[in-house]
C-alpha cells in the first residue's frame, strides 16, 4: 500500500495487514504475529481504531478492519489538492521570476531547453501559469508529446484560459486526433486548421512563448531543443505570425445542434465533417478518425450539397462560409 505510507506509518500498515488476515484479533494475537509486545498491539490497532481503519464490537477487546478508501481515500485526495495547488504556485512564482530577469539581463530573454522530457515539463508548466490565454500553432511529427497527452489544458480551460488552436491538416489525419479535438472544441477550445504550419509554437498570455529550435520531421536529430522566450521584440514577432495564419485557418467546429424550428441546418456530426472538408482532409480520414464508413462520410456530404443547393464539395465549402456554417 504505497499510496498509504504517507498516511500509515510502517508498523501501522503492518498491523493493519495482520487484521485483515486474520479476519477479526485481539491486540495480543496482532501483537504475537508482529512479534512485538502486547501493548504495542493495543497500541497500533488503537491508532488504526483512531484512523478508520479498524472496529470493536460492542466495546470488546476484539477488532475487526474496516475497508480503508472511506478513511484513506478523502485524506488522499485533500493532499493531491493540495499538492496540485502547490505546483501551480511554484510554477507561477517560476514564470514570475523569469519574466524579471529576461527585464534585467539581455541573456534571459532567450532560454534554451534540451531533452523531451525537460522540454515537456516546461510545456505543462506554461500551462499551469497562463491565466487568461493560449496560443498554439499544431505541426505533425510530435518532438516532446502527442496532442493527446496534453491533459494539462483540460485543465486550464476548466479554469477559465481561453484556447486558439491552429492545426497541421496531417495532424488532424493521424489515428485518434479528431476525436481530441472535438472533445477540446466541446470543452471550449477555439480550433482551426491550415494545411502547413511554419513552426510549432505555443505563446500563453502574450508574455512567454516555447518554440522548438528543430523540426520533428527531419529523421534522427538527436535530443529535442526549444527556446523560451520572454518580452521582446522576438515574442512579438512569433504573436503576430500565429494571428496572420490564425485569419487565414478554417474553422474547425462541431456545435451547432439543429433546432426543432431549423431543419435545413447541418448538425453536429455534419458541421465537424464539413469543417473537415474545408480543412483538406480526405474522406478516408474522416470515415476512419469518426468510426464511420467511407460510404457514410460521403451521404453526409451529399446533404450537406443538398442543403446548401450545389453539387460539387468546392460549391459547398463557399455556400457554407457564406451562410455562415463554419
Amino acid at each position: 500500500m504505497r499510496n498509504g505510507e504517507a498516511l500509515l506509518g510502517p508498523e501501522e500498515e503492518w498491523a493493519y495487514r495482520v487484521l485483515v488476515r486474520l479476519g477479526t484479533a485481539r491486540a495480543d494475537e496482532v501483537a504475537a504475529r508482529m512479534s512485538l509486545p502486547p501493548d504495542d498491539g493495543q497500541r497500533l490497532l488503537a491508532g488504526l481504531s483512531d484512523k478508520g481503519l479498524a472496529a470493536t464490537a460492542d466495546g470488546a477487546d476484539v477488532y475487526r478492519p474496516l475497508p480503508p478508501e472511506p478513511a484513506l481515500g478523502t485524506e488522499l485526495l485533500r493532499r493531491q489538492e493540495s499538492l496540485e495547488e502547490a505546483r501551480r504556485g511554484l510554477a507561477a512564482l517560476s514564470e514570475e521570476y523569469l519574466t524579471s530577469a529576461r527585464r534585467r539581463y539581455a541573456d534571459q530573454l532567450v532560454e534554451i531547453v534540451v531533452g523531451a522530457a525537460a522540454l515537456r515539463e516546461r510545456i505543462r508548466r506554461l500551462q499551469d501559469s497562463a491565466k487568461t490565454e493560449m496560443l498554439w500553432l499544431c505541426r505533425a511529427n510530435a518532438v516532446a508529446m502527442e496532442s493527446a497527452e496534453n491533459t494539462e489544458e483540460f485543465d486550464a480551460l476548466d479554469r477559465g484560459v481561453h484556447y486558439q488552436v491552429i492545426y497541421e491538416r496531417a495532424l488532424l489525419m493521424e489515428p485518434g486526433m479528431q476525436a481530441n479535438v472535438a472533445d477540446g472544441i466541446r470543452r471550449g477550445e477555439e480550433a482551426r486548421s491550415l494545411r502547413t504550419l511554419p513552426v510549432r509554437l505555443a505563446v500563453a498570455d502574450r508574455t512567454t512563448a516555447i518554440c522548438p529550435l528543430v523540426r520533428g520531421d527531419e529523421g534522427d536529430v538527436g535530443e529535442p531543443s526549444a527556446a523560451i522566450i520572454g518580452r521582446s521584440q522576438l515574442l512579438d514577432a512569433l504573436i503576430a505570425l500565429f494571428l496572420s495564419h490564425w485569419d487565414v485557418a478554417t474553422p474547425v467546429r462541431i456545435d451547432g445542434g439543429v433546432p426543432d424550428e431549423e431543419p435545413d441546418l447541418p448538425d453536429e456530426s455534419e458541421r465537424f465533417v464539413l469543417s473537415l472538408l474545408v480543412a483538406g482532409v480526405p474522406d478516408k480520414s474522416i470515415a476512419s478518425q469518426m468510426g464511420v464508413s467511407r460510404r457514410t462520410v460521403q451521404r453526409r456530404l451529399d446533404r450537406l450539397m443538398a442543403l446548401a443547393g450545389v453539387d460539387t464539395r468546392p460549391g459547398l465549402a463557399f455556400q457554407a462560409a457564406r451562410r455562415g456554417w463554419l
